[in-house]
């Protein structure tokens, strides 16, 4: 009776033994398992990430090199058909900030875009009909205000987008009345733009000084372009 209680004991014993071992071995290759997959995913993970940033940074380099292409263009299109400058080329613009000259092409701006807001809504010279004055009004970003902006010397950045305004304020103002005869919403889309692209461009008052606020535009132009018709 002893004996077999004894064997059955060793049984046991044997049993929970080989139990606990197998158990061991288990835990042990899971680990090892579980250790592989999680370097594979973290270097997966990081070739994600690498070729993450390297889109980004190529989307940005295609979209600079496109904001450059438009404004190579814009500046083109501009000196080819905006007024030509009176200065001589290589001699300082008159309308030099500080002068009078220059306060007097920035108030004609101004005065010309309240004065073509009040025609362009009917509240100067009103009429029942489309006249010359509303139209004058519709127009008149583009042929008084933009002009005179460009007139006086300004920097680089606020010539690219008077540039920009000259080529892109004429395509608005033929493309919206195809869909919308609307004097008021056609300068009001001319001044929205307007305000856009100083905005985007970083110029006027929207210039935070990073490119440099006195830097002239570019100088091959007859010094800013000199002094312009109005």
């Amino acid at each position: 009776m002893s004996a077999s209680v004894g064997a059955r004991c060793a049984l046991v014993a044997s049993a929970r033994v080989a139990s606990a071992s197998a158990s061991a071995s288990a835990r042990s290759r899971s680990a090892r398992l579980g250790r592989r997959p999680s370097a594979s995913v973290s270097s997966s993970s990081s070739s994600r990430v690498v070729v993450v940033v390297r889109a980004e940074s190529s989307e940005t380099e295609r979209a600079a090199d496109l904001d450059k292409e438009v404004s190579k263009r814009a500046k083109k299109i501009a000196s080819t058909f905006a007024p030509r400058s009176s200065t001589p080329a290589g001699k300082k613009n008159p309308a030099f900030k500080g002068s009078t000259l220059y306060t007097i092409f920035e108030v004609q701006a101004y005065v010309s875009l309240v004065v073509g807001s009040l025609l362009s809504y009917n509240v100067l010279l009103p009429s029942d009909e489309p006249n010359i004055a509303r139209l004058m009004g519709m127009w008149s970003v583009w042929m008084f205000a933009v002009p005179s902006l460009r007139a006086r010397e300004c920097d680089a950045r606020e010539k690219d987008a008077l540039n920009f305004l000259f080529v892109a304020v004429p395509v608005i103002n033929v493309l919206i009345p195809v869909v919308w005869k609307s004097f008021a919403a056609v300068f009001t889309a001319d001044c929205l733009l307007m305000a856009y692209v100083y905005y985007d461009k970083g110029a006027g008052i929207f210039n935070d000084g990073s490119g440099g606020e006195d830097a002239p535009g570019p100088a091959t132009e007859g010094a800013s372009e000199g002094v312009e018709e109005a």
